[in-house]
């Protein structure tokens, strides 16, 4: 009895799997032919000129990037008095800040979501809280120099309720490596 549950049980498994497996040879069976059609298609049109979309195979309408459309009603505009900085000369080691000044200029409350540095060397703040109309906030970027010797050029990508969403804020900075902070050696 034991030996009857078990064999059947491994019989319907792998009718499960074999039934799966068919499927998908279905889906896959069925993208073969589409792709087969497309270049059939572009093989007898070759003295005309192919159009991007017929050349490009479309999955599903999801799969295509869409631009994003500029939203309707009132928005706020940041408005940042700069959006580069330069450090100037520093010592490999030390920590430096600078705080990028916003205000909003728009019809509706500033409210920024995210500051991405373009390394771990740099940590952003910002303004939590929503920045109303005419008030004003802020994005601090500290640069830690450890380890960074030379011409330093950083970013950090803004991302907020506006149109665009994105604001690039830039700063570099010239760090003088440890080994040549005191002079050169002999």
């Amino acid at each position: 009895m034991y030996m009857k549950r078990t064999i059947l049980s491994l019989v319907m498994m792998a009718g499960i799997v074999l039934l799966l497996t068919n499927c998908s040879d279905r889906k896959a069976e069925k993208r073969i032919a589409e792709l087969e059609s497309r270049l059939a298609q572009l093989e007898t049109n070759k003295g005309a000129t192919a159009t991007p979309s017929a050349l490009t195979p479309s999955l599903d309408a999801t799969a295509a990037p869409v631009a994003e459309e500029k939203p309707e009603g009132p928005l706020p505009i940041a408005q940042f008095d700069k959006i580069e900085h330069d450090f100037g000369t520093v010592n490999e080691g030390a920590k430096v800040s600078y705080v990028y000044k916003i205000k909003n200029t728009g019809e509706a409350p500033l409210i920024i979501q995210n500051a991405q540095p373009s390394c771990g060397c740099t940590v952003p703040t910002w303004t939590k809280e929503p920045i109303p109309v005419g008030g004003s906030g802020s994005v601090t970027a500290e640069f830690d120099t450890n380890g960074k010797g030379g011409i330093q050029n950083k970013t950090i990508t803004v991302t907020a309720n506006t149109w665009p969403k994105t604001t690039t804020l830039r700063f570099k900075a010239m760090v003088t490596p440890k080994d040549q902070q005191n002079g050169p050696t002999k």
